[in-house]
């Protein structure tokens, strides 16, 4: 299994793209790539989510995680923000419609948008070519996840491959959490800016599927019930448990 310090690669070079909703994980992954890209642009999609507020969330972060370094200052480039109301007209799930979140009988919450990381790679695949990026960086994971087939590592690899062929260019696409537990993404935050960037992800990112921040926990805001809130308080805890020992 992939560890915190494994994630951390050698630096890059060049630029890359880091699709960036507003959330916990994709906002490490903005870290991340700000330690190891020259320079970094971000891609958000409003799809007609029912957690609306993470593009507000998004916008303040983009102006503290630029400020938080110099370095970071001088890489975090032009922000992207693509309507994509399409894809929740056509998504019947509780993430886009005002349904009560449950599982299917295959285990996955109704909270999953069927195709909706295909489509958003495709579009940024779109949008960094025309930048001249051929780097895309995603918060996929599938070690502590809802068991979403379009996080799998094996359907982004392919994706990897068909948007290059389509290109008719390299595209890589980087997934630094994709064996990482939400605990060793915690702990990797932590590598990557100390208790300050920590404090930022834990209070100012938004994971919850039901748009709450209303209710503060020890890990952030959120309902405290949604499979989102419950991941992200399960990592939380394993994280400090792992700082105790």
């Amino acid at each position: 299994m992939t560890t915190e310090k494994e994630a951390q690669m050698m630096p890059r070079v060049g630029a890359a793209l880091v699709l960036f909703s507003g959330g916990k994980d994709s906002t490490t992954c903005l870290a991340w790539a700000l330690e190891h890209f020259e320079r970094v642009e971000t891609l958000g999609f409003n799809y007609g989510q029912r957690h609306q507020v993470e593009l507000i969330c998004r916008e303040k972060l983009l102006t503290t995680m630029k400020a938080f370094k110099p370095a970071w200052y001088e890489r975090l480039g032009e922000d992207h923000l693509l309507d994509m109301g399409l894809l929740g007209q056509i998504s019947d799930c509780a993430l886009t419609q005002e349904q009560a979140i449950a599982f299917a009988q295959n285990g996955v919450p109704n909270t999953f948008v069927p195709g909706r990381n295909l489509l958003f790679f495709t579009f940024a695949a779109t949008v960094a070519y025309r930048r001249g990026i051929k780097t895309l960086v995603g918060g996929m994971c599938e070690t502590d996840y809802s068991g979403y087939a379009d996080c799998r590592d094996n359907t982004l690899k392919s994706l990897q491959v068909t948007l290059s062929l389509g290109m008719d260019q390299p595209v890589v696409i980087e997934t630094p959490l994709m064996w990482l537990t939400k605990a060793q993404t915690w702990s990797l935050v932590e590598s990557l800016g100390g208790e300050a960037l920590v404090d930022l992800i834990r209070w100012d990112t938004h994971t919850c599927y039901t748009g709450d921040r209303t209710h503060q926990h020890p890990w952030g805001y959120g309902c405290g019930e949604c499979p989102a809130c419950k991941l992200r308080k399960e990592g939380w805890e394993a994280y400090c448990q792992s700082k105790k020992e």
